[in-house]
């Protein structure tokens, strides 16, 4: 890992959303060189699903070498922002570096999205950045390191990451935006940056998103703070950057990023946002064309099955895997729409009595539905296709609860073996 240089010490750095995750992982960081940080976030109490509040962010700072300054806020709050940033200033005599950390998500499409879920991620992500980088630049523009940090990615307009979540890219997007925007306003004033993963990183979050499991596939929250750390060490003339975690750290001479994984020698999600994959530029294409209605599936003739063919038999494995304490722990119906040999409608119900499977639709409404080719379904569920790289890569559409969606994940793993 990245060596602290003692480079910080004395710099206030203000995180947003630092009770915890990322956020607290950049302050442990910046305190291990005796920085003064600043917790601007709103968990006060402890939350049953969600671990820490500011107070005992602000004890762990202090055990590594910090001061802390724990401020309740929420960053919808312009009041709450600027109360944080003079209180801020009066204790610490200034502002040095800013971490755009806060954020909201939610993996829904248009018709799914409540509208005040979409008023709390632009809220939070777009107009919550901004209203912070507004109170914190007169601050800023008044230290010799100078950095605003936004935990936002790279803007790629690849149709792709629109789709499936609409709301949810555009509110990212505007982070993004901020750093496009102010880098060029603040030129040679302040270093204005965007950090993001190139992979999955294990927070609280993403154990909501993803199920108990998730972990394996996901480094861990170090590997953002050490990319935060290097870029706070740039001089102000490095400003405008969209940064990859493990790009800046290669540059850094790291060689060994097994030391980030949680299990090391597994698979790794990618994250969002990032064109990984030969298929993707192909999928732009298609990605225009209207999305077929689950309707127009269903009143189409069901091509029979074949008896030996491999999708038959991958549910008849299934079938054989099921248990009370699968559907006990799963509590969905899923239904699949596969295209190619062996395809038509089949269903997987991890919800009513000892679950089921069979061809046709569900006799209650499913949860997600996933529309894919019989290959890529086969390849999914014996492990040789993850979902997540399926869905991302175009391969897998999802309608639908997406928690649910990456619930079926596990299952697949406990089913690996035997397919």
């Amino acid at each position: 890992m990245l060596p602290n240089t003692g480079k910080l010490a004395g710099c206030t750095v203000f995180i947003t959303g630092a009770s915890r995750g990322i956020g607290k992982a950049i302050a442990l960081k910046a305190a291990k060189d005796g920085a003064n940080i600043v917790i601007a976030a709103k968990t006060t109490q402890t939350h049953p699903k969600l671990p820490g509040t500011i107070y005992t962010a602000a004890e762990e700072i202090e055990a590594a070498g910090g001061r802390a300054l724990p401020c309740v806020v929420d960053v919808r709050d312009e009041q709450q922002i600027n109360s944080a940033v003079e209180k801020a200033v009066e204790k610490f005599g200034g502002i040095d570096i800013l971490v755009n950390n806060a954020s909201a998500i939610s993996l829904t499409n248009t018709l799914e999205t409540p509208t005040k879920r979409v008023d709390l991620m632009m809220s939070v992500n777009t107009r919550g950045t901004y209203l912070t980088s507004k109170a914190c630049i007169p601050y800023l523009k008044k230290s010799k390191i100078a950095h605003i940090l936004n935990l936002s990615p790279p803007l790629n307009l690849n149709p792709m990451w629109f789709k499936q979540h609409c709301a949810y890219t555009i509110a990212k997007y505007g982070m993004s935006m901020c750093v496009l925007g102010m880098a060029e306003e603040f030129r040679g004033e302040i270093a204005v940056n965007a950090l993001w993963p190139k992979t999955a990183i294990h927070t609280a979050a993403m154990d909501m998103l993803g199920g108990s499991g998730i972990e394996s596939q996901c480094r861990k929250v170090e590997i953002i703070a050490d990319a935060a750390y290097s870029i706070f060490r740039k001089p102000k003339s490095f400003t405008g950057n969209f940064i990859i975690d493990e790009n800046i750290l290669k540059e850094e001479g790291i060689k060994n990023f097994d030391i980030y994984a949680v299990k090391p020698g597994q698979p790794l999600l990618p994250d969002f946002f990032l064109d990984e994959h030969p298929d993707v530029g192909i999928k732009k294409i298609e990605s225009h064309g209207p999305v077929p209605e689950i309707k127009e599936e269903k009143s189409r003739p069901q091509p029979k099955p074949q008896r030996s063919g491999p999708v038959e038999e991958t549910f008849r494995i299934v079938k054989d895997s099921l248990s009370d304490d699968v559907v006990k722990a799963t509590q969905a119906i899923y239904q699949f729409e596969l295209s190619g040999e062996d395809g038509g409608t089949w269903f997987l119900d991890l919800k009513n009595k000892s679950g089921n499977v069979g061809y046709g639709e569900p006799s209650d409404r499913a949860d997600v539905v996933m529309s894919m080719s019989t290959d890529d379904f086969v390849k999914m569920f014996s492990g040789k296709l993850k979902p997540t790289m399926a869905f991302m890569s175009g391969k897998l559409k999802i309608k639908g609860n997406m928690a649910l969606a990456i619930k079926l994940e596990k299952l697949m793993n406990q089913m690996n073996s035997r397919l």
